[in-house]
């Protein structure tokens, strides 16, 4: 039986330690290899056309094209990598943003190594991953000046599947996942994946806050 291919990553940051570091670092994996480097946003978009990688690490701050307008032009060209955003800066106001963009993960630099590589198998997974400070943020929403817009999604709603939508608000009346699955005629075990990427991409730990987020919102 032949061992699966290794998860291919691309590694996009304008500092060539860090680029260095990840590489070292993440070669050191049985099952994942960088196949290139990007010292900017231009060069990341290229580079994943020509290596067709499976995840890219994605910094934020970068020349010539930076993390946003790199995710943009990602879905623009049709290029299906998986993003993971890993970034020093902590502005909360990038987050949203780079969700909506395209992006499958935020994380910070100072994220645990270990952590790191488990973001990359998850991410390549399907999972969307958020550092918790980031979901924090998310949580939060974008400042809305002069008080919220009744009619504006919030921003971590705004990455929600119609479907998972669906879920929420059925997670927010107190349905059961077997009642949910009987209500959209889909299996039970279709019903747990959504019901656990909603708490994924929510940044909530169970059903109890995902429902108190939809209340919150208005989605209930």
């Amino acid at each position: 039986m032949s061992a699966p291919h290794p998860i291919r990553v691309l590694v996009a940051d304008d500092h060539p330690v860090v680029r260095q570091g990840l590489r070292t670092f993440l070669d050191l994996q049985d099952d994942l290899r960088v196949v290139g480097e990007a010292a900017d946003g231009a060069e990341a978009v290229e580079l994943a056309a020509a290596l067709d990688p499976d995840v890219l690490l994605l910094d934020l701050r970068m020349p010539v094209l930076d993390g946003l307008g790199t995710l943009r032009e990602l879905s623009g060209r049709g290029l299906r990598v998986r993003v993971v955003v890993l970034t020093s800066v902590s502005d909360r106001a990038d987050v949203a943003p780079a969700m909506r963009s395209g992006a499958a993960g935020f994380l910070y630099k100072d994220v645990d190594p270990a952590a790191l590589v488990q973001a990359v198998r998850a991410v390549h997974a399907g999972q969307v991953l958020l550092a918790p400070e980031a979901a924090d943020a998310m949580l939060a929403g974008p400042p809305a000046p002069g008080g919220p817009d009744p009619g504006a999604a919030p921003a971590a709603v705004a990455v929600l599947t119609e479907r998972e939508r669906e879920v929420l608000t059925l997670i927010a009346s107190g349905r059961s996942n077997r009642e949910i699955a009987r209500e959209l005629s889909v299996a039970e075990k279709t019903v747990k994946t959504h019901v656990s990427n909603v708490l994924m991409k929510l940044g909530v730990q169970d059903r109890t806050q995902a429902a108190l987020y939809a209340v919150r919102h208005g989605l209930a």
